[in-house]
């Protein structure tokens, strides 16, 4: 039994079957071929924090596949009124095949993975987002080929995303460059494949990829205007992106506020995959749950 609570859960070899498969995933959708490998499979979901794509791409995700999914809030359950997350798990993985959480703690997320005897997928919490790189590095790979030696560079807020890409850094051997305010700059070990820049224009330039996210995440609404003060130079603009090379591509995870973090030019551009990039939230996740649930076989 597999979890997925971080992208170091991945061997590299892993990481790239995924990104295989979820090209045949994507085309089998594309053609409209009908995909049953999950059928007589339910999946948990189990929401702590608000959700579109998270929620929508697992759900249409393991239907498509002939799976079913369950929506659960913790404000509609017993762990809203006080039950352990332990127990919770011993009963929830009694009664499906997988479990997905979006949580706050990622040590919410690896104690209910403990105690569950089906795979436990991290949806979110405060530290890792790792279905988004899953999604993210797909999208890259098909629009520029390979991802592995290219210079990434990562705009605003050191968060859940961000930790995620620095994992992936390592992973699969690209060099990922973080521009923020030194004070937001914390608990990074500098590597070969890791930088950090403070000047976000130095930052841009040459960039392979360029990415952001919103500076104030959800759990952090009480710092948004001290956020959106301090950040104010680390807005992703036409000019950092004309800085970039010239294939240079932008993404955000979304939702985005346009006019802080990144303006409207560049997400409506012609350099933004954004919206293929939240598409293929539900490319990836499908062949995740494959992944975790049949192993490495076909769909």
């Amino acid at each position: 039994m597999r979890h997925f609570l971080k992208i170091s859960d991945l061997t590299n070899k892993e990481f790239l079957y995924l990104l295989k498969k979820t090209k045949e995933v994507k085309n089998s959708f594309k053609t409209q071929q009908k995909l049953t490998s999950l059928s007589n499979h339910t999946l948990v979901m189990i929401f702590e924090k608000q959700s579109t794509r998270t929620r929508l791409s697992f759900e249409a995700g393991i239907g498509q596949m002939g799976g079913r999914a369950i929506y659960l809030n913790t404000r509609d359950t017993q762990l809203g009124r006080g039950e352990t997350i332990e127990d919770a798990a011993k009963v929830i993985s009694r009664m499906c095949s997988i479990v997905m959480i979006r949580t706050f703690e990622q040590e919410t997320i690896e104690k209910f993975a403990n105690n569950s005897k089906v795979p436990v997928i991290n949806g979110l919490t405060n530290k890792y987002h790792p279905c988004q790189i899953l999604a993210d590095i797909f999208t890259f790979i098909e629009h520029r080929g390979t991802i592995k030696n290219k210079k990434i560079t990562w705009m605003g807020d050191k968060n859940n995303v961000c930790n995620s890409w620095i994992e992936a850094a390592s992973l699969l051997n690209f060099e990922l460059t973080i521009s923020c305010p030194r004070e937001y700059f914390v608990d990074c070990q500098l590597s070969k494949n890791l930088i950090y820049v403070e000047d976000p224009m130095t930052a841009c330039t040459n960039a392979d990829l360029i990415i952001t996210d919103v500076w104030t995440s959800m759990g952090y609404e009480d710092e948004k205007k001290e956020r959106t003060d301090i950040f104010q130079n680390w807005r992703v603009t036409q000019e950092k992106m004309s800085l970039a090379s010239p294939n240079a591509l932008f993404m955000h995870c979304l939702p985005a506020h346009r006019g802080e973090e990144v303006d409207s030019e560049v997400i409506d551009g012609p350099q933004s995959v954004v919206w293929d990039e939240a598409e293929n939230r539900l490319h990836t996740q499908k062949a995740l749950m494959s992944f975790l649930l049949l192993g490495e076989q076909n769909l």
